[in-house]
C-alpha cells in the first residue's frame, strides 16, 4: 500500500449543464452542498493526509461551506479548465510538503457516492504507471454522425466509464500534464494524460453508484445512492 496519499479535487467549474443559479457543487442535497459530501467521504478515509481544493478566483460560496478551515484541506486557485485546476493542486501539494514520490488521488468534486472499499481497492491495484476507477460498459454501444444517423455498433468488450478518483504518483502526473499541454493533446482525464506519455494505467472496477452530478435529473438519483448508502 502507498505510504503517502493526497487527494486533489478540482472545483472550480461552473456546471453549466445543471441550469442553476450556482456552480453544481454548491446545490444542497440532504442538508448539505454536494462538495461537502464529496470531502467528508474522502476526509474520513484515513490514508488521506491532504486536501487541495482548486477553487475559481471569483468563487462566492466556499468561504462560507463549513468545512473551509478544516486542517486537512488548503484550496489554491483555480484554471479555466479542470485539467488547469488540477495541475495547480499538484504544484500546491509540493508546496504544502508532499514528494514527487507520494501518491495522489484527483476526484471529481461532483461524486458525492464514493464509497470507501473503492478507495481501498484504488490504493491495493497502485501503480507508478498509474490507476483508476472504472465502471464496465454494459448497454449495447453505438456510433453515430454528427446528424444522428448509426454508424456501427461498436464492440463492448474491455470498453469502460472512465470514473474518479484517479491516482498516480505525484511527480510522474505532474509530468505527464505538462508535458501533455506542451503537445497540446486533449486531457479528458489524468489517465488520458499518462497515455499520452507512453504509461498504461490500471483499470480497476468500482461501484456503477459513483456517479457524476452534470445535468438535473443526475442530483435526485445521487441523493437516492446516498440515502441507500446510509441505510445499509
Amino acid at each position: 500500500m502507498p505510504l503517502r496519499v493526497f487527494a486533489v479535487v478540482p472545483a472550480a467549474g461552473v456546471g453549466s449543464r445543471m441550469q442553476a443559479d450556482r456552480p453544481k457543487q454548491y446545490l444542497e442535497l440532504h442538508g448539505q452542498t454536494v462538495l461537502e459530501h464529496t470531502l467528508n467521504r474522502l476526509l474520513a478515509f484515513s490514508p488521506i493526509e491532504k486536501i487541495v481544493l482548486p477553487v475559481s478566483s471569483d468563487d462566492a460560496y466556499w468561504k462560507d461551506i463549513s468545512l473551509n478551515g478544516h486542517p486537512k484541506i488548503v484550496s489554491c486557485e483555480g484554471g479555466r479548465e479542470r485539467f488547469q485546476s488540477v495541475l495547480n493542486g499538484l504544484k500546491k501539494l509540493l508546496e504544502c510538503g508532499a514528494q514527487k514520490e507520494d501518491w495522489v488521488m484527483v476526484h471529481d468534486v461532483a461524486r458525492p457516492c464514493i464509497q470507501h472499499d473503492d478507495l481501498q481497492k484504488l490504493l491495493e491495484y497502485a501503480s507508478e504507471q498509474g490507476s483508476i476507477l472504472g465502471a464496465q460498459v454494459r448497454d449495447t454501444m453505438k456510433r453515430t454522425k454528427d446528424s444522428g444517423e448509426i454508424i456501427t455498433t461498436v464492440n463492448r468488450e474491455n470498453l469502460w466509464h472512465a470514473l474518479t478518483p484517479q491516482l498516480a504518483p505525484l511527480g510522474v502526473l505532474i509530468k505527464a500534464i505538462e508535458t501533455s499541454i506542451e503537445d497540446g493533446v486533449n486531457i479528458t482525464d489524468e489517465a488520458s494524460a499518462l497515455e499520452h506519455v507512453g504509461l498504461a494505467p490500471k483499470m480497476v472496477a468500482g461501484r456503477p453508484s459513483n456517479i457524476k452530478i452534470t445535468r438535473p435529473e443526475d442530483l435526485a438519483l445521487a441523493g437516492m445512492y446516498l440515502s441507500n448508502q446510509v441505510n445499509s
